[in-house]
């Protein structure tokens, strides 16, 4: 599987919520060499910030609305940053076989956490986790969101010095 086609397919996703002032979050999720779902963080933007409509999140409902069999374990998830510990654990009970990131989340990224020391639920899954494919076009994004004074949702976090001073 060409991940960088894949994760290029996400970058797409993320500059559209870039170019609409919203956070750049793209995921695509393929199954079967075939892109099957995409989306694109929301919510970030005016009076009613959520932490809810994270594009991993978006990606999952839609996921759920396809009515074909599939076997989920062969599902590979393409996110342009490392799913936080919401998405991660959602991705986790949806028994996805595979998270690919291109920027490590320094603030909020999950995909380190030592599963065997949580419950029974999320420590049996199995997944693997392939991180920095594209990394350094995702930084380029979320540099240009964190240099946008427009752009207040998480202005002076961790993760906005951290990828600011890069």
């Amino acid at each position: 599987m060409d991940y960088k086609y894949f994760m290029g397919k996400a970058l797409e996703e993320a500059r559209k919520a870039l170019d609409s002032g919203e956070f750049p979050v793209g995921c695509v999720m393929a199954y079967e060499n075939n892109i099957i779902v995409t989306s694109s963080r929301t919510g970030t933007t005016g009076n009613f910030i959520n932490e809810i409509d994270h594009a991993e999140m978006a990606a999952l409902r839609r996921l759920a609305e396809i009515k074909k069999n599939m076997d989920r374990s062969k599902i590979i998830i393409f996110c342009t940053l490392e799913p936080c510990l919401m998405c991660y654990s959602a991705i986790l009970l949806n028994g996805i076989g595979k998270i690919v990131y291109a920027y490590e989340d320094v603030m909020g990224g999950c995909t380190r956490c030592n599963l065997t020391k949580i419950a029974p639920l999320y420590k049996e899954r199995q997944i693997k986790i392939v991180p920095n494919i594209l990394r350094d076009k995702s930084m380029e994004l979320f540099k240009v969101y964190f240099e946008n004074q427009k752009n207040t949702y998480w202005k002076d976090s961790l993760l906005a010095r951290y990828t600011l001073r890069q």
